[in-house]
């Protein structure tokens, strides 16, 4: 385990982590894209309210107002896809299919990559695990995974041949036992995050497909993280298959996708049997097609889709200086103002995450850049994480997010059973956001609670919370069907 102040950034936006407070709030005092919701008012325990500090992008990030715009445009025209002649039918059809063709340009695909809408990036990657290939009913290889990865890119490899290797303290280190285990042949399959959604630690993935293509593997992209704050080129890095999510990505309804090469997707189990998957359906047979259809049975989420294909193109448009400098000047400003804080501790998986630079087939150092992406993790000495989101939320407005983050034996090994703290930021964040984080710690550490928490269904909540929430809403606690965040 590494636990330090975490560099703020690679080595070509060195210039901006350096910057001093002036450029810094310059650079980042306006949110670089509006976001819906902006500016809601988060009701405080101790009366009143204040604007809502989301500090929790990295678990669903708010949807851009262009986004949102989008969807109001279309909505008057959803219907049901590929099964009407209707107008509205016809045009929600087509809308639905360009999504593909939108996304697959986003990533950098290759021109027969498949595109499949799924539920989310825990729907993709479990379709994928239904697609490995098998030979005379024997699964043809191995699936190989890092210990470092959220539950979708762990667990549904742990129903198929798989092995496991336990992440070394450097990305470097890393890469070598990862050849080694390459090495010993039978891997069908390398499944790797494209940043860690605990730390935003962002792994050399040219690399990573270079090293499994050596031996003859293949290497899947879990870039849910990734894809809302870097560039994605699958082609150029020559990824085989990538998945990620709208919710993370500024679009509502939850849609996900797959993206990558067809013969296994083609040959695979389909992922959801039933209308628009077949051929043709007989009462005890059935003859499959082939293609995105294959996988998306029963009506699709044309929505999700749309919203999430118009997400991507707004990204798409971003300055990438302009929008690396932005997530750098908050995320510096937030670790530096973390270290001052006394018994904070911001945690990190690599101790050279910030400089790494991993040889490829080109030669040194090509498409392998690393870095860290807009998410900051880190504990607080003397609290339960839980608690401190709890304060954090109730007294001062701001949101995150504890627990162990659908990642246990990372946070075992980080020396976090009981969990940790994540903020979390992107498009639409402010370095103000920042500043209340930081003043909220420092306050909680020089004067403590202000008001009395109690655990509820397993999490931290203010006692005698009277608190009002909108009409429509419950007017309860947060806390029903929420997992404790021991389990999360």
């Amino acid at each position: 385990m590494t636990t330090a102040t975490i560099p703020a950034t690679t080595e070509r936006h060195a210039a901006d982590a350096q910057a001093g407070p002036e450029t810094r709030s310059a650079i980042a005092r306006r949110p670089l894209a509006a976001v819906t919701g902006a500016e809601i008012q988060a009701p405080l325990i101790q009366g009143g309210h204040i604007r809502y500090a989301n500090l929790d992008y990295g678990a669903s990030a708010p949807a851009l107002s262009v986004v949102s715009a989008y969807l109001n445009e279309i909505l008057p025209f959803y219907a049901s896809v590929h099964r009407g002649a209707g107008y509205a039918s016809q045009i929600s059809t087509s809308v639905y299919e360009n999504a593909r063709t939108i996304v697959r340009d986003f990533v950098g695909g290759r021109p027969d990559d498949a595109v499949i809408f799924t539920r989310n990036t825990t729907d993709s990657l479990n379709l994928l695990a239904g697609c490995l290939p098998v030979v005379d009913g024997v699964h043809s290889g191995d699936v190989l995974y890092l210990d470092i990865e959220h539950h979708a890119n762990l667990l549904p490899w742990q129903g198929v041949p798989h092995r496991s290797v336990i992440a070394a303290p450097t990305l470097a280190g890393t890469l070598d036992l990862l050849r080694g285990e390459l090495a010993h042949g039978g891997v069908s399959l390398l499944a790797v995050t494209g940043a860690s959604n605990v730390t935003g630690e962002v792994l050399p993935i040219r690399a990573l497909a270079a090293l499994a293509h050596e031996y003859g593997a293949r290497i899947v992209v879990d870039a849910a993280q990734l894809a809302p704050h870097r560039r994605i080129d699958i082609a150029a890095d020559d990824v085989d298959y990538l998945a990620f999510s709208g919710h993370k990505l500024y679009a509502p309804f939850g849609a996900g996708v797959l993206v990558g090469r067809p013969d296994w997707l083609d040959a695979g189990t389909p992922h959801l049997a039933g209308g628009g998957a077949v051929q043709d359906a007989r009462i005890d047979t059935v003859s499959w097609t082939t293609g995105p259809a294959r996988h998306e049975g029963g009506s699709p989420n044309v929505l999700g889709a749309a919203t999430l294909a118009r997400a991507t193109q707004v990204i798409a448009d971003l300055d990438v200086d302009q929008w690396h400098a932005h997530e750098n000047a908050i995320r510096s400003f937030l670790v530096e103002g973390l270290a001052r804080i006394d018994g904070v501790t911001v945690h990190q998986i690599f101790s050279d995450s910030a400089s790494f630079d991993a040889p490829t087939v080109e030669g040194p150092g090509g498409g392998a850049g690393t870095g860290t992406i807009g998410v900051v993790n880190f504990s607080l000495e003397g609290y339960d994480a839980g608690l401190v989101a709890a304060y954090l939320s109730a007294e001062h407005g701001i949101g995150l997010r504890d627990g162990r983050f659908c990642a246990h034996p990372l946070l075992r090994r980080l020396g976090l059973p009981s969990g940790s703290l994540r903020a979390s930021f992107g498009l639409g964040s402010r370095l103000e956001d920042a500043k209340r984080l930081l003043t909220a710690l420092q306050q909680l550490r020089q004067t403590g609670l202000g008001w009395d928490y109690v655990v509820d269904a397993g999490r931290w909540v203010p006692s005698n919370d009277t608190r009002t929430y909108p009409h429509w809403a419950p007017n309860t606690p947060g806390t029903a069907g929420a997992a404790p965040c021991t389990l999360d």
